[in-house]
């Protein structure tokens, strides 16, 4: 285990800022993100499995599955959802035609790309608020964050 050489009470202090920071910026994100989902008529979940499937070349149907915490027969209704938008394709694997992999169209990257640069200009508004020990929990967060694998 790591030593952490700031004290619990400062811990505290920066977790709770953080926390604070989190709640803002969910809600004012949140807000957005459901108008702009629904001029596409796009779910969260929908959604969520496009910034997924942004990152990846591809993903198979049973690992959709597991990252939307859904039984493979709700991943596939998720997946026949997108394909109807033209969101998503389905290809088959090279070496095994029975398997189904997934990837993300030019449509769904662009619907993905346009609301990461909506929620950037919600949160770089938020920042630029915030005082000089609000903004140093936040980068401190980041960085433990960015350590982290969140797929």
């Amino acid at each position: 285990m790591k030593s952490n050489p700031v004290n619990s009470s400062t811990s505290q202090i920066d977790t709770n800022r953080l926390a604070d920071f989190v709640l803002l910026t969910q809600r004012s994100c949140i807000l957005n993100l459901s108008s702009e989902l629904s001029k596409g008529n796009l779910s969260f979940p929908q959604f969520f499995l496009l910034t997924y499937l942004s990152s990846e070349d591809y993903l198979t149907m049973s690992a959709i599955a597991k990252k939307m915490g859904h039984s493979t027969a709700a991943a596939t209704g998720l997946v026949d959802r997108l394909e109807k938008l033209s969101f998503v394709e389905r290809v088959h694997a090279a070496e095994d035609r029975r398997k189904i992999m997934v990837r993300i169209t030019s449509e769904g990257s662009a619907i993905v790309s346009t609301m990461r640069g909506h929620i950037a200009s919600e949160l770089s508004s938020i920042m630029a608020d915030m005082d000089d020990e609000e903004a140093q929990s936040v980068a401190v967060a980041n960085d433990a964050i960015i350590g982290k694998d969140l797929h």
